[in-house]
C-alpha cells in the first residue's frame, strides 16, 4: 500500500472547538459535502455570488472521498482531489497550489472522508491536511452502497468505532477533525450519540435533521426540533451546524433562529440555486443576471448562472479564456443589432463548418476526461435547468447527449437555454398575469410564507407555491412529502412502516390513493402547464 505523510510547510498552531471555528471567521453559511457534486468548480461558482467582504462567511466541503481507496490508489487521489498539478505522490509545495484548497479562491475548505478503519482514515487525512482547514468524517450517508461498505450512517450502531475513528484523527492530525451525523429515532438517543462524537474530539458537529431511512420518496422533512434539543443540551461551547429543509435564502435565517445552530448547511437547495447563500441584489441593481417580476419575486436567471459556470471551467480547469459572449438578452434590447447575433462563439464552433451535432460526435472519440470538475457537469446542469428542460425538451435532449469534457456540446446547450430564456422573457412582457398566482388561490396554512415548519406538516403545497418562479429562474425542487407520495402511488410502505402507521390510517391512505383522486400537490404541479418529464439518472442526487 502506498503511503506518504506530507506535512504543511509552515507548522500550524492547531486550534480546536470554538476557537478553531472563530479563527475561520465564524462562518454561518455552509456548502454541504455532496457525492460527486461539491467539487472545486461548483464551490467556486457558489462563492462567486458572495460579496467580497462576505466571501469568508461561506465554508465549503469537498465531495465525500473513500479513505481506503484514497490511500491505496494514486489514480483515485488524482481523479478526486487536485490541490497540486503533480498529484499527491510527494511532499507538496505551497507555491504550486492548483485547484482544491487553493488559498486564493477555495478557503475555508473541509475535506470529507468515509471510513471504517481508523488507520486508513488517518493515512488518507494526512494526504490532504496541507490543503484544507479540517478533515470531516461522514457518518450520515444513508445509501445502499454505504450499508454494503459499512460506513456513513451505518456506523451509528457501532459508536465505539465512531469514537476511535474521530479520536485517532484528533490526536494525530495537524488540523482539526469534524463530523456529520443524522438524527436517531429519539432525541435522547441522538444526544447520546452527539456526545460520543464530541468527546472523541470533533471540533464541529453537523447534524442532518433526518433519520437514516429518510431518503428517496421517504425523504420527508428534517426535524429542527431535534437540533434545538441538541443545542439546549450539549455543552454551550459546542459548534453546531444544522442541515435540512433549506429551500431558499430566507430559510437560512429561519433555521438559525429556530435551531440555535452556529451555521446552516445546504445541499440540494444549492444544486438548484448556487446563489442560495447570497443576499438578493436590491431592486434595480441585479443587472442582466437577476430577474425580478412585477410582484417583487425573482432570482438569478438560469442562463446567467450557466454562463458563469462555463466560464469558471474555462478559466480554472481548462486554463484558457472563455469564449467572447454577447450580453444576456433583456426585453429592452429589442431592436438592437446584438439580439440576433449567434450565441455560440467561433471559439467553439470552429471555422471548419461543423455543426454542433457533428462536432459532438467527433469529440466522443477523444479520451474521456478524468477531472471531477468536467465529469460533474451534466448532473449539475440537470439540477440547475430542471424547470426549463421540463418545458423545452430540445435543451433536455441536447444535455442528455452531452458528454464530459465536450465543451462544444455544452456550449450548444447554453445556446438553447439562452434562446428559451429569451422566449420566456418576451412572453412574460406580453402577459405577466399568466405567471402569477391569484392571491385567493394561495393557502399558506402549511407554513407561514411557505417556510417549512417541522415534521407535523403533511403537505408541501405551501412550500411549492412560495418557491415557484418562472422556469427561466433558479428555484428549488420541493420533494413531495411521504404522504403525498403515497397518494400518488409512487411510494409503497414496508411492513414495518405499515405497522407504525396503524391499520386505520393505512386504510385512509389507500382510499386517498384512488385513481380518480388528485392530490393538492398534483394540482399545483399541473398548474404550470408543463409536462412531467422523466429526468435521466445523471440528474439524480446521492443523498
Amino acid at each position: 500500500m502506498a503511503s506518504i505523510n506530507p506535512s504543511p510547510p509552515p507548522p500550524r498552531v492547531k486550534l480546536i472547538g470554538r476557537a478553531f471555528y472563530e479563527s475561520l471567521g465564524s462562518p454561518k453559511l455552509i456548502l454541504a459535502p455532496m457525492v460527486d457534486q461539491s467539487e472545486f468548480a461548483w464551490r467556486l461558482l457558489t462563492r462567486s455570488f458572495m460579496a467580497p467582504e462576505s466571501s469568508k462567511n461561506l465554508l465549503a466541503y469537498t465531495p465525500m472521498l473513500h479513505a481506503r481507496m484514497f490511500t491505496e490508489t494514486a489514480k483515485y487521489r488524482d481523479h478526486h482531489f487536485q490541490p497540486v498539478r503533480a498529484g499527491l505522490t510527494s511532499i507538496p509545495s505551497v507555491e504550486i497550489a492548483h485547484l482544491d484548497g487553493n488559498p486564493a479562491v477555495d478557503r475555508p475548505l473541509f475535506v470529507q472522508f468515509c471510513a471504517n478503519d481508523p488507520e486508513e482514515l488517518l493515512e488518507a487525512a494526512r494526504y490532504v491536511q496541507p490543503f484544507c482547514d479540517a478533515v470531516d468524517l461522514n457518518l450520515g450517508c444513508p445509501q445502499g452502497i454505504a450499508r454494503k461498505g459499512r460506513y456513513g450512517a451505518f456506523l451509528q450502531e457501532d459508536q465505539n468505532l465512531v469514537y476511535r475513528l474521530i479520536n485517532n484523527l484528533h490526536k494525530n492530525l495537524d488540523i482539526p477533525v469534524t463530523a456529520k451525523i443524522r438524527i436517531l429515532e429519539t432525541k435522547e438517543d441522538t444526544l447520546k450519540y452527539a456526545k460520543v462524537v464530541i468527546s472523541a474530539g470533533a471540533s464541529i458537529l453537523t447534524v442532518h435533521g433526518r433519520q437514516r431511512d429518510q431518503k428517496g420518496h421517504k425523504t420527508g422533512l428534517a426535524d429542527w426540533s431535534v437540533l434545538r434539543f441538541l443545542r439546549d443540551n450539549l455543552p454551550p461551547d459546542t459548534v453546531l451546524f444544522a442541515n435540512g429543509n433549506i429551500l431558499q435564502h430566507r430559510d437560512i435565517h429561519t433555521c438559525l433562529e429556530k435551531t440555535g445552530a452556529d451555521g446552516v448547511m445546504s445541499a440540494e437547495g444549492n444544486l438548484c440555486d448556487p446563489a442560495i447563500f447570497a443576499e438578493p441584489p436590491p431592486p434595480g441593481q441585479g443587472g442582466r443576471e437577476y430577474w425580478r417580476g412585477r410582484d417583487g419575486k425573482g432570482g438569478y436567471r438560469v442562463d446567467a448562472v450557466f454562463r458563469r459556470y462555463m466560464d469558471i471551467l474555462y478559466r480554472y480547469v481548462l486554463e484558457k479564456p472563455p469564449p467572447k459572449r454577447q450580453p444576456l438578452f433583456i426585453p429592452s434590447d429589442l431592436g438592437a443589432d446584438t439580439t440576433e447575433v449567434a450565441l455560440v462563439n467561433e471559439a467553439v464552433h470552429e471555422a471548419d463548418g461543423q455543426s454542433p451535432a457533428k462536432k459532438q460526435k467527433l469529440d466522443h472519440k477523444q479520451t474521456k476526461p478524468t477531472s471531477p470538475n468536467l465529469l460533474s457537469m451534466q448532473a449539475h446542469l440537470f439540477h440547475l435547468l430542471r424547470p426549463l428542460v421540463a418545458k423545452y425538451t430540445e435543451a433536455r435532449d441536447a444535455l442528455a447527449r452531452s458528454r464530459a469534457g465536450d465543451m462544444a456540446a455544452f456550449e450548444n446547450v447554453l445556446h438553447l437555454v439562452e434562446k428559451a430564456t429569451r422566449e420566456g422573457l418576451l412572453d412574460y412582457e406580453a402577459g405577466p398575469e399568466k405567471y402569477e398566482e391569484r392571491p385567493e388561490s394561495i393557502n399558506l396554512s402549511d407554513g407561514e410564507n411557505g417556510d417549512v415548519q417541522g415534521p407535523d406538516s403533511d403537505s408541501s403545497v405551501a412550500a411549492v407555491r412560495a418557491c415557484k418562479r418562472p422556469w427561466w429562474v433558479c428555484q428549488p425542487y420541493v420533494r413531495p412529502l411521504p404522504k403525498e407520495a403515497l397518494e400518488k402511488g409512487s411510494l409503497t410502505l414496508s411492513k414495518k412502516d405499515r405497522r407504525k402507521l396503524g391499520e386505520k390510517e393505512q386504510v385512509e391512505r389507500q382510499v386517498q390513493a384512488s385513481p380518480i383522486a388528485i392530490s393538492e400537490r398534483e394540482k399545483v404541479d399541473a398548474a404550470d402547464g408543463m409536462k412531467e418529464e422523466e429526468m435521466p439518472k445523471e440528474a439524480m442526487v446521492c443523498g
